[in-house]
């Protein structure tokens, strides 16, 4: 099976978010085979910020949903968006 690299956009509640306080969360809750290749907080606008996190993951089913799913169950975070997907 083939490795898949995926970025998802994390968007906080709201702009007093702790941005950092997700980042930690992101690692302790994504499924095991699936790991973290990088994180970054970007400005959005009017002081809202997003947490960009890019993981490597295996290409069989269902693995992808399971990922934005545990991500969507971080505490403060209102939404999981899948920026970028491709095969590595």
């Amino acid at each position: 099976m083939g490795q898949v690299a995926v970025l998802f956009r994390l968007m906080p509640t709201g702009v007093e978010t702790n941005m950092e306080g997700i980042a930690q969360a992101v690692r302790t809750a994504l499924p095991e085979s699936v790991r973290v290749r990088g994180m970054q907080v970007k400005d959005i606008a009017f002081g809202l910020k997003a947490l960009l996190v890019s993981v490597i993951m295996t290409d069989e089913g269902g693995v992808l949903d399971s990922t934005e799913q545990a991500l969507a169950k971080i505490p403060h975070v209102e939404s999981v968006e899948v920026m970028e997907e491709g095969l590595l």
